[in-house]
């Protein structure tokens, strides 16, 4: 859930006030525990630069040092070098499988790399073993949050919600979920009290904005998200929600303004240039969407819907062959998205390409249908909205 991943700086922002935990010193020959002692020393005064080339020495001296290892994905962790930190966790894990921490770790670099689906088993490990750590489960319900999984999201937060009664972003994430889940008097319930201790503030008409706008109230959030950058016009993300709100409600060139804003507050984010190229696409403006997409991907590269957008464009413009080279991109990594596979379908066609034409269609077709079964099910209520088990409320 793209949206939802933008819904506030400040969850990132708490998730990391929480500290990191640092392994203890092995027992290593003289040498490496003389440049152990020394690193972790850096690195608890924080003295990055030098803890990364103690840690770094340690492996060479004893390349099958777990500590090394895990110690310097949380010194690449707190430079905001996550794929470095990944991979010298994923290192740590090999040699030390038993060790908690490290899966904490773990799951943590993933997080802050926005890769939910990839952090939920790291967390759920932890607490296989540590049922009470409350920093993995706080992180495994804002992880399956992101992942639009509401009900696993209730089931691991619920049980932190007595303690989390003045968390904004808590009560926020809780009241998205039960609102989900067609549990209206808990949702009220939950934003009431976001009212009663967030007051008149940027930040509290911010959540309540996105809140109404994961709920699909396009109007409501509106309001609320004009009232947020009334009193804060430089909040990360606020202008982008409601381009989001306008764009749904057909107001196109008021999306714009508000996406072309986001961007001066928020540049390195591609979410604003994607959406930006979506309304010049639907606006007609074809170069001036390609443009706005491959902004997008400047900033991260595998974005389906970007490169489907691109794919898109290129088709309007007659260019078949980069067309079909976009959408191609975009279905390998989302394949059951029925419209792409529409689009892929044209594009062949047009290409003279009718026999894979028709594979495209009839794969779309069946999508499509799916999707809408899928759809009129939730609506009709055919479907029960899944309970919190009573051991978990």
């Amino acid at each position: 859930m793209m949206s939802t991943m933008k819904m506030s700086a400040q969850i990132a922002t708490a998730l990391a006030l929480f500290l990191l935990p640092v392994l203890s010193q092995p027992a290593l020959a003289q040498d490496p525990r003389a440049a152990f002692e020394s690193a972790q020393n850096a690195l608890l005064n924080k003295d990055y630069a030098s803890a990364e080339k103690g840690f770094q020495e340690v492996l060479r001296l004893d390349p099958h040092s777990a500590a090394a290892y895990s110690n310097l994905g949380i010194v690449y962790m707190r430079t905001q070098r996550f794929d470095a930190a990944i991979r010298a966790l994923q290192e740590a894990k090999e040699l030390a499988p038993a060790v908690r921490a490290i899966d904490l770790n773990l799951g943590l670099a993933y997080y802050h790399k926005q890769e939910f689906a990839k952090a939920i088993p790291e967390f759920s490990q932890v607490l296989q073993s540590q049922a009470d750590n409350y920093q993995a489960c706080y992180l495994l319900g804002m992880s399956y949050f992101m992942e639009d999984e509401y009900q696993h999201a209730l089931e691991t937060l619920v049980p932190l919600a007595s303690g989390e009664q003045d968390n904004l972003d808590f009560l926020f994430v809780e009241g998205i979920c039960y609102g989900k889940l067609k549990r209206e008097k808990e949702s009220e319930k939950a934003f009431d009290q976001l009212v009663r201790l967030g007051g008149d503030t940027a930040h509290l008409h911010f959540l309540l904005g996105k809140a109404y706008l994961d709920l699909y109230i396009n109007q409501h959030a509106i309001t609320e998200l004009q009232k947020s950058i009334a009193l804060d016009p430089k909040l990360s993300f606020a202008h982008y929600n409601l381009g989001v709100a306008y764009q749904r409600l057909g107001m196109l060139q008021k999306a714009g303004k508000e996406f072309d804003q986001e961007m001066a507050i928020t540049p390195e984010e591609p979410w604003s240039y994607e959406n930006r190229g979506e309304v010049s696409l639907d606006l007609g403006q074809t170069d001036m969407a390609i443009k706005f997409y491959r902004e997008a991907l400047a900033r991260r590269a595998q974005l389906p819907k970007t490169l489907a957008g691109l794919g898109k464009a290129y088709l309007r413009k007659g260019e078949t062959a980069q067309s079909i080279r976009y959408l191609k991109q975009a279905i390998a990594i989302e394949p059951q998205i029925g419209s792409y596979r529409y689009q892929l379908g044209q594009a062949y066609l047009k290409a003279g390409r009718q026999a894979e034409a028709k594979e495209e269609m009839t794969i779309a077709e069946k999508l499509q249908a799916e999707a809408r079964e899928k759809q009129a099910l939730q609506l009709s209520g055919k479907m029960p909205s899944p309970e919190v088990p009573e051991s978990k409320r």
